[in-house]
């Protein structure tokens, strides 16, 4: 990591960087090639191994399945243009605020 930036941005510079590159060459260009759906099955697919993971595997299996949601998670931001600037935005929004109070607040 350098300076004030995050492992996650540094990931996402070099995820979105793929888009339009060779999918011969490139997982993340393949993904992209093969659209929306796709990246989306993937963050769903990834969740649920994530979730496997923490309730019959050990650490290391929750970490591994942890950084491939969190890859194919920024994948997913990546094509719909969403930045993590975005997300951190928000969550520096909700910050200070109750978990409870923030979710009847979007239900209004």
């Amino acid at each position: 990591m350098a300076g004030d930036t995050h492992a996650l941005d540094d990931l996402y510079a070099v995820i979105a960087s793929r888009k339009g590159a060779d999918p011969e060459t490139s997982y993340t260009a393949k993904l992209f090639a093969k659209g929306r759906l796709k990246i989306a099955q993937k963050v769903g697919e990834e969740a649920v191994e994530t979730v496997i993971a923490a309730l019959a595997q050990d650490k290391g299996a929750v970490v591994s399945e942890s950084a491939d949601l969190l890859y194919h998670l920024l994948a997913l931001w990546a094509d719909r243009g969403v930045t993590p600037a975005d997300v951190w935005a928000e969550l520096a929004r909700r910050s200070g605020t109750s978990g409870i109070a923030e979710k009847n607040a979007r239900t209004k």
